[in-house]
């Protein structure tokens, strides 16, 4: 990263100079905002390789959760269904 050696006195500047100033720093802020999300999305590029095999495991982890939640509502399910056999023998007697 290079330096700017000259300190700029901001105070000295006229409107028309530190509105020059603020156009030339965004320009220069948005080339190296470019050019970093180049060379990021090149190292994710390069770093997928490595993730596609990984990628398959987190997707079947999900999977897992979802079969809990399911032995979950069975077994929620199933004792309601005990619960209102229960009422029904209740009732019968």
């Amino acid at each position: 990263m290079a330096k700017v050696d000259a300190k700029l006195d901001l105070d000295s500047l006229n409107i028309e100079e530190l509105a020059a100033l603020r156009d030339r720093a965004i320009e220069k802020l948005a080339e190296k905002v470019a050019a970093r999300h180049a060379e990021l999305e090149a190292e994710m590029e390069r770093l997928s390789q490595y993730g596609k095999s990984a990628k398959k495991s987190p997707a079947a982890a999900p999977a897992a959760k979802t079969k809990k939640r399911d032995e979950k509502k069975s077994d929620e399910a199933g004792g309601e269904t005990s619960g209102d056999a229960t009422d029904q023998v209740a009732d019968a007697a």
